[in-house]
């Protein structure tokens, strides 16, 4: 909790109402995308809720804070109201590059899972999930980072469907999935993502990836004929073409000549050495360029990781291992997406509210992304830290936004909460009565 001093600190060293307007641009940019006046309000309380400083965030939650009465019309906003979810995230898109745009701005791929109880839930299947460490039931998504040099944000997800949704037509129909659609790997979601991220127009110097993905060579092929240079992790058993014969990377890295490495900084990752094998001749293309074999050293456990590298010209090792650090700025927006912007704390089934959800969670954190980097080019106050994007979130909930409701709101609203079950419960008995 902040002290009164702190908080009288903090509002003499920020100009609150710079933040008001740049939250209310950001919505006027999505607001054509709505087909009335209604759904718009409640997508921004929506975003507004999803910053707010609630225990849990869901529709009901959210409804009750944003001073409605019912959660009945943030759930149509999710679920019916007609809008189009992929040009907001567009909208979210352009405004991410144009906030943080950086010239050598590395575009990175993960995937994220969101353990789920049940089988209605689209997407859900017994897989694994790193946020679980294991194999459960859960959602899994894959999503796109642009990562500059003043922050990053997410650009871009697509749900992971497995081929146990798109066998049966039934259940896939009951979750809102177009009847076309098909099982797509999380290596062609990621070429999905990327290529659409580039014929927007916006241009991003780099690619990088997780190991996890990287055995469909699709993405490779797609970056190298578009001149885009990649840095993707790979495990160490494929095999990798070079002048002097086709080696297994481990192998590979045993037959480097023994030297120096060399080490760059590398993020909030563990500190590691690298170097690189002369030029590989690996390529799912003929495209002009430099391809190399990176090889980083963990310096406590000396475990070794293996990154296949392409670029239109040579470029140092300290680029490429620059390159390779920024993987680990997904994990820094999947960790502050879940707990600024609720990003996992969807309640919904179906196709639709699920994307909703999740683009206007995105919309929330590129917010707080983007209000951080403005922060940081203007000097601190003496004995002040620069504002982090957790005490953005809080102050302008607490106040440029404040909330305020009385006493009969929150009785209306604990009286609805009791309401709800007991028509539940009702109609309960009524069928067990029918039925016998």
């Amino acid at each position: 909790m902040w002290t009164d001093e702190e908080m009288v600190a903090a509002c003499h060293s920020i100009e609150l109402a710079r933040w008001q307007d740049a939250f209310e641009g950001l919505l006027g940019r999505i607001e054509g995308r709505f087909a009335r006046v209604e759904p718009r309000r409640r997508a921004a309380r929506l975003v507004l809720g999803l910053l707010a400083d609630l225990p849990r965030k869901n529709c009901w939650t959210i409804a009750e804070w944003a001073g409605e009465t019912t959660p009945d019309g943030m759930l149509h906003a999710l679920g019916r109201a007609k809008r189009d979810a992929d040009q907001v995230r567009d909208d979210v898109c352009g405004y991410v590059v144009e906030h943080l745009h950086d010239d050598r701005a590395v575009l990175v791929v993960d995937e994220t899972g969101d353990v789920k109880k049940g089988t209605g839930t689209v997407g859900v299947q017994r897989q694994y999930t790193g946020t679980a460490g294991r194999i459960e039931n859960s959602q899994v998504a894959v999503y796109l980072v642009y990562a500059g040099k003043r922050g990053h944000a997410a650009v871009d997800q697509e749900l992971y469907v497995p081929r146990s949704w798109t066998s049966d037509p039934d259940r896939c129909r009951a979750a809102g999935l177009a009847e076309e659609t098909t099982s797509a790997t999380k290596s062609e979601l990621a070429t999905r993502m990327v290529a659409r991220f580039l014929d927007a127009g916006h241009q991003a110097a780099w690619v990088a990836r997780d190991e996890v993905h990287c055995g469909n060579p699709k993405l490779r092929t797609a970056l190298e004929e578009r001149g885009t240079g990649y840095v993707l992790a790979v495990a160490c058993l494929p095999e990798v073409t070079t002048g002097a014969g086709k080696f297994r990377a481990d192998i590979l890295a045993k037959k480097c000549p023994s030297g120096p490495g060399r080490s760059s900084p590398q993020g909030p990752g563990p500190r590691a050495t690298a170097s690189t094998t002369g030029q590989s001749s690996t390529s799912p293309t003929h495209a002009p360029g430099s391809r190399q074999l990176l090889i980083r050293r963990n310096r406590s456990t000396g475990e070794l990781a293996y990154y296949r590298c392409y670029s239109p010209a040579s470029v140092p090792l300290t680029v490429l291992v620059t390159v390779a650090g920024a993987r680990w700025r997904v994990e820094e927006f999947f960790q502050s997406g879940r707990c600024l912007a609720a990003l996992d704390e969807h309640r919904v089934r179906r196709c639709t509210s699920w994307s909703r959800w999740v683009t206007l969670a995105m919309l929330a954190h590129a917010f707080l992304a983007v209000v951080r980097a403005d922060e940081h080019t203007r000097p601190a106050p003496d004995a002040l830290i620069p504002l982090t994007s957790n005490k953005i979130q809080r102050l302008f909930i607490t106040l440029v936004v404040r909330p305020v409701h009385d006493t009969a709101h929150r009785l209306g609203w604990s009286n609805w909460r009791r309401r709800h079950p007991a028509r539940s419960q009702a109609s309960h008995y009524r069928r067990q009565a029918t039925q016998e």
